[in-house]
């Protein structure tokens, strides 16, 4: 598991450059969207997001605009960014990743 202490923002910035299509966001948030075929496939998307939340019991601020679905992370009780953060967008990455080449 990761740790749950708020991270020095050299740290967030550094583990911000290695995750794909994520940006931070007010200093205390990271977001990532990712696009699909259309609003069925967005809303399979998020069911499985919720999966993983649960599982790491971090769970993220969620738009879905048709089929665009946006996330932001934070941990409220460290005051900001956090590994589980990071931790946390890249398996959504993962996720993504695998969706997107199932469905070619």
């Amino acid at each position: 598991m990761a740790k749950l202490e708020k991270l020095p923002a050299e740290a967030a910035d550094r583990a911000l450059a290695g995750l794909e299509g994520w940006t931070r966001e007010d200093g205390k948030w990271i977001a990532g969207s990712y696009r699909f075929a259309g609003f069925p496939a967005a809303i399979a998307f998020v069911g499985r997001i919720a999966e993983i939340a649960e599982e790491l019991n971090h769970h993220p601020f969620i738009a879905i605009d048709y089929k665009k679905v946006t996330l932001r992370l934070t941990t409220w009780h460290a005051g900001g960014l956090t590994e589980l953060d990071f931790q946390s967008a890249e398996r959504y990455n993962e996720m993504y990743r695998a969706s997107i080449a199932e469905n070619r």
